[in-house]
């Protein structure tokens, strides 16, 4: 009988192997989170949201939407029926859901949204006694992405045209806040509010925060107040204002009505030239933060 040789690897090779070859984990890396705001309502918030969610899908990020307004608007444009909506963002504020189980796919590869019921209409009166209830939003976020191939790069949060609980909860979890402001008498006015409210967060609630930008919208070139009003928000508010200012487009307001962002619906219109040039000013603007 042939001696075999002794093939047995010694125990501390076999530790030394398994550390060598053991694959690195790396640390899930946190969306960047952008709420769109404005306690004004009428000012396409919700346009905002779904065009420039399916705007950063088509070049490459991906994208999560939270539903935060009751209306459930940005759910309905997005094609999602309200039958399909078994567990929402009230689930997920209230705890009693993760983040991850109110998501729902779009037909827009990489767009995700996480839709909402009238519920959340009641949110406030259930938890506004508890000590946390500034941070629900933040908390479920910090868990939504693991690491692995389906973690999302931006959320963005459609917020009600109220600064109530639920803008608190959006603007605490935030990055930094996008503001549609559209371009008429009161702008100015409604803005200086929400700036107030972006200060008080910021002391109280979440330091980091910060306006990513402000975006002009239902811009109608022909009209002597709309360019009035935005040659004031940019001498008031000076490079804060994108130079992409989003036109009134029929097809933008057609869009919604067959659950569709305007870019799936038209993709030529100027309304989608429009929200993927904000797409790639957001990015631009996004490099530039992380640069300084």
């Amino acid at each position: 009988m042939t001696d075999q040789p002794d093939t047995t690897i010694p125990e501390e090779s076999t530790q030394a192997e398994v550390i060598a070859f053991s694959p690195k984990t790396e640390p899930a890396r946190p969306p960047r989170v952008l709420s769109i705001a404005n306690q004004k309502g009428g000012v396409g918030k919700t346009t905002t949201a779904i065009n420039l969610g399916t705007a950063l899908a088509a070049i490459g990020e991906k994208v999560l939407i939270v539903d935060l307004d009751p209306q459930g608007n940005a759910s309905t444009g997005l094609g999602i029926d309200r039958r399909n909506r078994r567990c929402s963002t009230y689930d997920v504020l209230i705890g009693e859901a993760p983040m991850r189980d109110a998501v729902l796919a779009t037909a827009v590869p990489r767009l995700h949204i996480a839709a909402s019921t009238l519920d959340l209409s009641g949110l406030e009166l259930e938890i506004g006694s508890e000590r946390d209830r500034a941070f629900r939003l933040r908390n479920a976020l910090a868990k939504v992405n693991n690491g692995g191939e389906d973690d999302y790069t931006y959320v963005l949060v459609d917020c009600p045209p109220s600064l109530n609980l639920l803008t608190v909860n959006a603007m605490a979890a935030a990055s930094a806040i996008l503001v549609p402001l559209q371009c008429e008498f009161f702008a100015l006015e409604g803005l200086s509010q929400l700036i107030k409210t972006v200060e008080q967060v910021k002391a109280t609630l979440n330091p980091e925060l910060t306006i990513h930008g402000i975006v002009l919208t239902m811009h109608d070139a022909r009209n002597n107040l709309s360019n009035q009003v935005a040659a004031d928000v940019r001498q008031f508010m000076g490079r804060k204002v994108y130079e992409t200012m989003i036109p009134r487009n029929v097809r933008v307001s057609e869009a919604p009505s067959y659950g569709k962002p305007v870019l799936v619906y038209d993709l030529k219109c100027v309304g989608s030239e429009a929200y993927l040039r904000l797409a790639t000013e957001v990015i631009q603007r996004e490099k530039e933060l992380k640069a300084g």
